[in-house]
């Protein structure tokens, strides 16, 4: 190989961010490749690592059976779901009050609460006829898309 190629070779490992270049003409071939820099890839070990000796690891006791939560009650009515991820408000401004609350009657085309996503406040209505059992989000808390907002009884 012709020694002004290995010379350009270098210049164009020090001009860029290439740490190694391998070149090959034929039979010949000449890798250069910094001396100061890390190698980009390591590749793994080839023999695993040794295990931890299961007798090393101490046993983690089970929790007592009143710290384990109990199953959640199976919700009863029709849960309205958010359609959007956003706030949460439960009225139409602050001090006003609820769109909706516990116990009230609400039939389709009902405001129910404002979801403001990307500072557009949309108005979620009804869809449903029948009475607020339950509402499960905070005013002003964050909703995701599909997270239950309250529960209906139809």
């Amino acid at each position: 190989m012709d020694i002004r190629k290995v010379k350009k070779l270098i210049e164009l490992l020090e001009e860029s961010a290439i740490s190694e270049i391998e070149i090959k003409e034929g039979e010949e071939s000449v890798r250069i490749s910094r001396a100061n820099s890390a190698p980009a890839y390591i590749p793994p070990p080839a023999a695993p690592v040794a295990a931890i000796p299961t007798a090393a690891v101490p046993a983690v006791a089970a929790p007592p059976a009143a710290a384990i939560p109990a199953a959640e009650p199976e919700i009863e009515g029709t849960v309205i779901n958010s359609p959007m991820v956003g706030t949460y408000y439960a009225s139409p401004s602050p001090g006003a009050p609820a769109f909706v609350k516990a116990g009230q009657s609400i039939k389709p085309g009902d405001t129910i609460c404002i979801v403001e996503a990307m500072k557009i406040l949309n108005q979620i209505e009804s869809e449903v006829t029948g009475v607020v059992k339950q509402v499960l989000v905070e005013d002003g808390q964050p909703v995701e898309f599909g997270e239950p907002l309250m529960i209906v009884e139809t």
